[in-house]
């Protein structure tokens, strides 16, 4: 299952590693990323490969939340089928 992770928040140092980081340690690889600063503010979009994630991905999504919780960033993440579906026109 591929899924695409969005990251919105203030420019800082870290961010970027924070998120791979933690798709490192739970076996999540990242198969793009389009990053950008638009006005001081940080917009990332990953699409990852999640069919080897070691821990449900429920704990998957919620460590990434967490982790996006303590840079003062929005991290949501959503089935590649899903994100497809709602960006359809």
């Amino acid at each position: 299952m591929k899924a695409v992770i969005t990251v919105v928040g203030a420019d800082q140092v870290g961010i970027l590693a924070k998120v791979s980081g933690i798709c490192a340690e739970y076996g999540v690889n990242v198969l793009e990323v389009s990053q950008n600063i638009l006005g001081g503010n940080f917009a990332m979009i990953m699409l990852a490969d999640a069919e080897k994630c070691n821990v449900p991905y429920s704990d998957f999504i919620a460590k990434l939340t967490e982790g996006g919780n303590a840079l003062g960033v929005d991290v949501r993440v959503t089935r590649q089928e899903v994100f497809d579906a709602m960006h359809r026109i």
